[in-house]
């Protein structure tokens, strides 16, 4: 607090030498001038100086016979001048600052964390309809209410919390995977029947509402009825009376098989770069970007990769521009030919796939037979899997 005062102040640094400098030092101790940082160096003393106190020295000189000698000048007294001698600085700075004061108003950056099965592209176009953009107010962002939309518009998010940090939004989100594998049900108020899906066999079945129309063991076909949503009730002399309606609900496994092919062609393009790449260096906002000079780009194949970054003042104060490149990298389209162990590899991945989306199903695999082969200039990965699932898809029960 002490050098801070001073430095409003100002003060100076110099260096005493002559006849008597400790009589010198004496003399400003009894008139009360403060002398600090004192260093001597052969018969030569060092000290700072408040500025007021240095032009009170004169009479100490002449009787004291010393010689004084600014070495150094400290302080804003000093710095002031300096300023105002270079008005183009000043007015840059008070630009600067004025420009500082009026972009923290305003959001420059919005982030989006803890988002899985939604997009953030997704996201961003949902408060684009809600008009929370990069470049808006902040008095015209309401936290709470953005919050509640989030979760309105997205079944899948459960919690969301948003908060301005400087100039950044930062929305944080969490999902609920299981609510995201929900299907909706279509709503038969009249009734509903089971239909096949698949041909093969009834291997196992539970009928909790409807009445059965096959049986364990019985063959069926894609389309047949499995369990009809219309349930007699008998008249005393088993004719039938009328029907009641009601939804089929039933777990019914069957046993059927499911074509597996994956083709790979022979010959296949791939990208082999040049090394050769040119640089295009760009600044602008979020609505516009200007080119820093121009280049022609003369390769007749080429990739672009593009970095963007956003100038900050502290962590989270971002300034209402970007800046980056362009690289255009040269490739050339060679032509290749897969070898029978890379064309396993990549039929076996795709052939993996099946088996992975199939078990996700709940489909069980109980027979493989596939194998790899060529035909027509590719290779193929075809078979059969003996499989065991549930069955059945819901259509509305028809009325007589």
């Amino acid at each position: 607090m002490i050098a801070f005062f001073r430095y409003l102040k100002g003060y100076v640094r110099i260096k005493v030498w002559g006849f008597s400098p400790e009589r010198f030092m004496n003399l400003c101790s009894n008139k009360n001038i403060l002398l600090w940082d004192i260093k001597k160096e052969d018969d030569v003393y060092f000290m700072c100086i408040i500025l007021k106190d240095f032009f009170k020295l004169r009479p100490i000189v002449k009787k004291t016979k010393t010689k004084v000698a600014v070495l150094e000048r400290c302080g804003l007294p000093f710095f002031v001048p300096k300023l105002f001698a270079r008005k183009v600085f000043l007015l840059g700075l008070l630009a600067a600052l004025g420009f500082w004061v009026i972009s923290s108003l305003f959001v420059w950056e919005i982030s989006i964390e803890g988002n899985f099965y939604i997009t953030e592209d997704k996201i961003k176009s949902f408060l684009e309809e809600k008009s929370i953009y990069v470049g808006m107010s902040k008095s015209n962002l309401d936290i709470e209410t953005l919050e509640k939309e989030l979760r309105r518009n997205f079944d899948i998010i459960t919690w969301t919390s948003a908060k301005l940090e400087g100039t950044k939004l930062k929305i944080v989100l969490k999902e609920n995977p299981v609510s995201h594998n929900i299907v909706k049900v279509e709503d038969f108020e009249d009734g509903s029947d089971l239909i096949s899906d698949v041909e093969g066999k009834i291997v196992s079945m539970i009928v909790r509402s409807g009445v059965p129309k096959v049986s364990i063991g019985q063959q069926i076909h894609k389309g047949d009825l499995l369990i009809e949503g219309k349930i007699p009730i008998y008249n005393e002399d088993a004719t039938v009376r009328k029907y009641r309606y009601s939804r089929s609900d039933a777990d019914i496994y069957a046993k059927y098989t499911v074509n597996v092919r994956e083709t790979l062609p022979f010959a296949y393009i791939k990208k082999e770069y040049t090394g050769r790449e040119k640089k295009q260096y760009y600044v602008g906002t979020a609505e516009k970007i200007w080119d820093l000079g121009k280049i022609k780009i003369t390769y007749p194949y080429y990739d672009t990769l593009t970095t963007q970054s956003k100038p900050k003042l502290l962590p989270d104060l971002y300034l209402p521009l970007i800046y980056g490149s362009f690289t255009y990298r040269e490739y050339l389209n060679v032509e290749h030919q897969y070898s029978l162990k890379e064309a396993e590899i990549i039929l076996n991945e795709k052939y993996a796939k099946i088996l992975s989306d199939l078990e996700e199903k709940g489909v069980q695999i109980i027979e493989k037979d596939v194998r790899i082969d060529t035909e027509s200039g590719k290779w193929i990965l075809e078979g059969v899997l003996t499989v065991v699932s549930k069955i059945g898809i819901e259509e509305e029960t028809v009325h007589e």
